[in-house]
């Protein structure tokens, strides 16, 4: 898997307001990432994507899912992207989620 920062500007910050903190760190200019835009996939993209259903149930973590399907739990915010839940406070008890079994797959769909 390639970098998350692969597709990312970077800005070179030398702005007044963060002085005090490059003289904290002994630095000129802070290099900075720019912020990834995701899309929405449509109903068609989704269904051209294979997929698990899961009910989810009182103690479900997106990170175990993660694990589960992918084998890295840093991953977790794809299924919750998919499904179109921000965390997984947000999921209800009972909901069905799908999870997109190619990684690879997700986050192209997700513009990733």
């Amino acid at each position: 898997m390639a970098s998350r920062y692969r597709k990312k500007n970077i800005f070179i910050n030398n702005s007044e307001y963060y002085a005090p903190l490059r003289k904290g760190r002994g630095v000129r200019q802070i290099r900075q990432y720019g912020t990834q835009t995701l899309v929405h996939p449509s109903i068609e993209t989704r269904s051209k994507v294979k997929s698990d259903a899961h009910v989810w149930s009182y103690g479900d973590r997106l990170y175990n899912l993660a694990h589960k399907y992918y084998g890295d739990v840093r991953y977790w915010w794809v299924i919750a992207w998919w499904n179109g839940y921000p965390t997984e406070s947000d999921v209800p008890t009972g909901a069905m989620i799908m999870i997109p079994l190619s990684l690879e797959k997700a986050l192209k769909a997700l513009g990733y």
